[in-house]
Parts: structure tokens; sequence; C-alpha cells
């Protein structure tokens, strides 16, 4: 009996577009592969998900009425701007998390690394249906569903932290020694390579950190990106339905995932990268502050406190910092003008904030 693949489609999923130009690829080799394995599915029909910046990603759809289905093809990209967006990774920790119920992931169908099929590899997984919400605010969300949605992420984190990596087959993913120095070092030599005139603060940050980051901990399976805007909820509801966007998924020091997940605490809603919540009033909006979700994680995974908390938020600055101007550097043409001045100032205004933390750090732990 042929495999079928994917789910049967139900409401259109958001940010839907026609393929880009630079981002076709031949269906008819993708449907032909796909039989030769298996697949049923016929005709193709393929839209691209607005939303990808590192590796392009797909809805296929096939079958007509009732019985139309749809799944997602994600492929690698030749422009990724960081080496470490490798696409056998990302397939290979979520198909290691299957069976982890607590960190839901959508199933893993094939992984193809032959370039002769479409060009780049590329795997494919269901499509799960649901909402993500990029905006750290969450706006248009009720003050309960948000606390639900930030309680969540943060209880789906300390789940994904609590894997153990030899039991899902993980024990070799990643070199979790040195794992923050390795950080800084990779995003300092990126930094230069695309700054141009070094900012003074991103400086004096790079190398505070290098003299001062926090020690090794017990290595744990890090997703590298966990944020709001990778997770995906429930149709009509706050649960959590898939984490998304594993390609910078390794073993590594779990404080650097809780920091990057905390970001928004810190950043205003003005900063492109990563819209903030800094000065919102939280009670207001139904979000949880950051000390109740440290103590909420830290209570899942039976830690002490975070002495040295106010590092590790440094260090996620400086490597949003980073990642914002190397995005500036890797848009087609370059950003020019207003807009490149733009993103010079919030790298600015990120490498101070990092800073300040810096030197909170010196005077406070």
């Amino acid at each position: 009996m042929p495999l079928v693949l994917g789910e049967t489609a139900s409401t259109p999923p958001p940010e839907l577009i026609d393929v880009s130009s630079g981002r076709r690829f031949n269906v008819d080799a993708l449907a032909r592969h796909l039989a030769a394995r298996g697949f049923d599915c016929g005709p193709l029909s393929v839209q691209q998900f607005a939303g990808a910046k590192s590796n392009p990603t797909f809805l296929v759809s096939y079958g007509r009425g009732a019985g139309a289905s749809k799944f997602v093809l994600r492929k690698s990209a030749a422009d990724a701007p960081i080496a470490a967006y490798a696409l056998d990774r990302e397939y290979r920790v979520m198909q290691a998390l299957a069976d982890t119920p607590a960190v839901p992931v959508p199933a893993m169908h094939a992984f193809c690394a032959d370039e002769s099929v479409l060009g780049a590899p590329f795997y494919i997984m269901d499509y799960v249906a649901g909402r993500t919400l990029s905006d750290s605010k969450l706006d248009g969300l009720s003050c309960d569903e948000r606390g639900a949605v930030y309680r969540g992420m943060i209880d789906t984190l300390a789940a994904l932290h609590n894997v153990d990596a030899d039991t899902v087959g993980l024990s070799e993913f990643g070199r979790p020694r040195g794992y923050l120095a390795r950080q800084v070092t990779a995003w300092r030599r990126q930094y230069e390579h695309t700054a141009g005139d070094p900012d003074p603060a991103m400086m004096a940050l790079a190398q505070w950190l290098e003299q001062n980051l926090p020690a090794d901990a017990a290595p744990v399976i890090t997703h590298g990106d966990y944020r709001v805007g990778n997770l995906m909820l429930s149709e009509g509801g706050t649960d959590l339905a898939a984490v998304l966007d594993w390609e910078m998924a390794t073993l590594g020091h779990p404080m650097a995932d809780l920091a990057y997940a905390c970001l928004p605490y810190y950043l205003p809603e003005d900063i492109d990268v990563l819209p903030g919540i800094a000065g919102l009033n939280l009670v207001e909006w139904g979000i949880p502050d950051e000390s109740e979700l440290l103590k909420r994680y830290r209570a899942a995974r039976g830690l002490a406190p975070i002495d040295e908390w106010p590092a590790f938020i440094a260090f996620a600055l400086f490597g949003i910092a980073a990642f914002a101007q190397a995005v500036q550097a890797r848009s087609p043409g370059g950003r020019h003008g207003d807009e490149a001045r733009r993103v010079a100032c919030q790298v600015s205004e990120l490498a101070e904030l990092g800073w300040q933390m810096a030197r909170y750090h010196d005077t406070a732990c």
C-alpha cells in the first residue's frame, strides 16, 4: 500500500506567498523523488512560507476537495548567514525528539542530501495546523492567553533541557565543552567581517565576554533560537503544537537558551531583529515577569538560583547584535541610506545594553 504523506487540509496556513523567483525548484522532480520512495502524492502545488528567513520553507499540497493533503518541505539555502544552519542536523534533532511529547515537533518523513534532485539538500515533514505569533507582546491575545503562552514556552524549554541526549541518540550531536567561548569567537569574527567600523560598545562587550564567561555546565540539547516566534500554537488555543526552526540546535549550555528566551524583557519594541517588551506594563498585559519564568524553569529542572544571570544576558545580547549586523550585510544589494543607519543604530543599542549588563554583573555578582 502506498504511503500517505501529510495531513488533511483544513484552514489555510498564514503568511503564504507564491514561490519567489530565487527560491523556485523543479516540482516534477520532487514528485518523482517522492513516488520512488512510496509516497502516494500525485500532482503537487507549492507555496512559500514568507517568514522563513534562514532556510526557505514551502507548503506542498496534493489531492482535491475533502481528501486534499499537505506537507512541509524545508530546503537548504546557499545564502544562509551562518554556517551552522545545517539542514541535516535540524532533521536529526527533530527526528530524535519524535517520542518526547513534552517537546512537540513535526513528524519527520525523509531527508535528501542529493543536490541533483532539487539543487540543494532538503527534508519533508508533517504540516502542523496552528498559528505562530512573532510579536513578543502577543498582541491580539487576552491577558490569560499571554500568560499561558509564556509559561508554556518556559515549561517546554525546561522539558527539552531535561531530555537525556544519550537516550534519544544525540550523545554526539555537538561539542559542549567550551560552547559559550566558541559562540563568542564566532559572533565576534562574523561581526568584524560585516561591520565596517566596529562599534566601541560591541568590541568592549566582546572583550569582556572573552574574559568573564561563566563556566561550562552539564550539557543539554539546546535549540539555539528559542523564542515565541518559533513556537506553533494550537488553532484557537494556547497549547504548544510544535517547536520549529531547529537549525541552530546542538549540545550546549542551557543558560544560553534560557537567556535568549528572556531577551524580550530587555529589548524595546522597535528592535527589528527581535522586538521586545521592555517598558511594557506586564501586569496589565498578563505577561509574567522574568523572575517568575526563571523560578518556574529552575523548579522544573531542580536548579539553584542563577548567580551569573547578567553575564548570560550580556552573552545573548552580543549574539543578537552580531546577527542583526549579519542580516544587514546579507540583504540583497545591502541596505543603504536611512535603513542602513537604522540597523547600525540598533546594533549599537543592543551592544550598549549588553555592555550595561556586563558592568552590572561586575558590581552585583
